[in-house]
């Protein structure tokens, strides 16, 4: 599954930089070390089910400080596959362990990443991982008395596997409400896991699995989640009052349905997480390296200057390209950090720190964080005749 939260959902947004010197909250200046690369081995790759496997990196005692994670968060792997360079996205599936960080990669129709990672990937071989990143995760000092509930559809459980161990293991009084869709029981990632986890905190955990192709005792927990079947369970087994914080992990059409109904029932908006596997377009890129594109004499061009670990370069694109600010810089700079390349895992977050852009889409960014002037660049395109974005702050 790649790991990517769900912001706004609202495509083509305008970001404009109104006061250069302002931002407020955010963390001051190299307090946080920007997200790169480092070479792991693999420890062990553990089948799952017949489509996916977990795949966990040994993390040398030099690193450790670099994987320290929260509960929720993502790994972008690099990797070259038939001699391309593939990037992708995929949640940690495990609580916070010394010397060792896993994730679940599940086989996508015709994703060769997945497909080689589920067939070729072997203990012993070495891959290019990039620190954690990602802001599907919890306040962990303040979960006492804390109801959490997921909602997650196949690969989906991959963060909430994370979640719900550290929530269940930090609190005796929290608790954690998880509802499963799959298609059959064959289906269900971890699934002795979760039955080990409700053994451990049987008063505290709630489990249900819902499968869409496999008939069960409660008509409830049969058949595809739709909003009717939604609804009967916030009536029936999930009252939304008593609930704290909300996570949702699944397809776009899932996640969105999951937000529409529960704002519906009066859920505050900042109440609910959101993670997507894809936004569901299959036009969008997928995480490699940019297009080319070629400045002609005469083209009437975009200037974009960015700061890269504290260093500043400047690219010209022609305003026909239509090119995004991503890839304009990784034609000089291929250190540009980037994942899924289609607004959804927030890797490519930068600054904007002059001039105005429209980002086509937006599946990572919360509102607080455009209001603050962040745009991710894979999905941002230059209005004006210069545009400023910087990586490092």
């Amino acid at each position: 599954m790649a790991a990517l939260n769900l912001g706004s959902t609202d495509s083509r947004t305008t970001v404009t930089v109104l006061d250069e010197g302002s931002d407020e909250g955010a963390p001051a200046a190299g307090t946080k070390r920007r997200a790169r690369f480092h070479t792991l081995t693999v420890a062990d790759v553990r089948q799952l089910t017949q489509d996916s496997v977990e795949v966990t990196f040994a993390v040398p005692e030099e690193l450790q400080g670099e994987f320290d994670y929260d509960p929720g968060q993502h790994l972008a792997l690099r990797a070259t596959i038939d001699g391309r360079e593939l990037r992708r996205s995929y949640s940690i599936c495990r609580p916070r362990a010394v010397g060792s960080v896993s994730v679940a990669i599940k086989r996508d129709l015709g994703g060769v990443f997945s497909s080689w990672a589920n067939t070729e990937l072997r203990a012993g071989d070495q891959i290019d991982v990039m620190s954690p990143q990602g802001t599907f995760t919890t306040a962990l000092d303040s979960l006492d008395d804390k109801h959490i509930v997921g909602i997650a559809a196949g690969s989906g459980i991959t963060p909430l596997m994370s979640l719900a161990h550290t929530v269940l293991e930090r609190s005796d009084s929290s608790r954690f409400t998880l509802v499963y869709t799959n298609r059959t029981a064959l289906d269900v990632m971890f699934l002795d896991e979760l039955a080990d986890l409700k053994d451990k905190y049987p008063a505290r955990l709630a489990l249900h699995h819902v499968l869409s192709r496999q008939t069960r005792s409660s008509s409830l927990l049969s058949g595809r989640i739709d909003e009717e079947k939604l609804r009967l369970m916030l009536a029936n087994i999930i009252r939304p009052a008593a609930v704290d914080e909300w996570f949702l992990c699944g397809p776009f059409e899932l996640v969105q349905l999951c937000r529409d109904t529960l704002e519906s029932v009066d859920v505050e908006p900042s109440h609910i997480r959101f993670e997507l596997f894809t936004t569901g377009e299959p036009t969008h890129a997928a995480g490699d390296t940019g297009r080319p594109v070629i400045v002609g004499i005469g083209d009437k061009t975009f200037e974009i200057e960015f700061t890269l670990d504290g260093e500043s370069a400047t690219v010209t694109t022609p305003v026909n390209a239509h090119e995004s600010i991503l890839n304009a810089a990784l034609r000089v700079r291929p250190d540009v950090p980037f994942a899924c390349a289609g607004g959804v895992c927030g890797t490519c977050r930068a600054k904007l720190v002059s001039g105005d852009v429209t980002m086509t889409e937006n599946y990572a960014l919360e509102p607080d964080e455009i209001a603050r002037g962040y745009v991710l660049t894979c999905q941002s395109h230059p209005t004006t005749d210069k545009v400023v974005v910087d990586y490092d702050v």
